[in-house]
C-alpha cells in the first residue's frame, strides 16, 4: 500500500519556509501588524509559523511536539485582530506566494487556506 503524497511532500518544507520568510519581511515593516509581535526579533514567530504550516500541510509534527495543539484562536486572543489586520496579513501572504514557484493549482490551494485562516482569526470588528 502506497501512502498518498501530502501537499508538504509536493511543494517541500524549504518552499514553505521561503514563503513564511517573505511574509515576515512584509510584516516587519507593516504599521498594523508589527505591533502584534512583542518580540524585538521576528525570528521566533517566523519559526513557529513555518513549523505550523509544515505540519498543517502534512510535514513533520515538530510544531505540536514543541507547543502542543495549535489552538490558534486562543494564542491570538491577546491581540486585536481586526478585518484591517486580516487584509494586511493577506497582502503580505499574497506577495510571498507570488514569489514562490508554485503551480497555479498549488498557489490556489495555499491561498484558499490562508484566506480562510485570516478571516477565522478576526476577533474584533472595531477598527481603530
Amino acid at each position: 500500500m502506497t501512502q498518498e503524497q501530502t501537499f508538504y511532500d509536493e511543494i517541500g518544507g524549504a518552499t514553505i519556509a521561503g514563503i513564511v520568510a517573505r511574509f515576515y519581511a512584509g510584516v516587519a515593516t507593516d504599521e498594523v501588524l508589527r505591533p502584534m509581535y512583542p518580540e524585538a526579533d521576528l525570528a521566533p514567530a517566523q519559526e513557529r509559523f513555518t513549523l505550523f504550516l509544515q505540519q498543517y500541510w502534512g510535514g513533520p509534527t515538530t510544531y505540536s511536539e514543541r507547543r502542543g495543539h495549535p489552538r490558534l484562536r486562543m494564542r491570538h486572543a491577546p491581540f486585536r485582530v481586526t478585518p484591517l489586520a486580516a487584509r494586511h496579513w493577506l497582502t503580505h501572504f499574497r506577495a510571498a506566494l507570488d514569489e514562490a514557484e508554485l503551480t497555479p493549482e498549488q498557489d490556489a490551494k495555499f491561498w484558499e487556506y490562508v484566506t480562510h485562516a485570516a478571516q477565522f482569526m478576526v476577533n474584533t470588528l472595531e477598527e481603530d
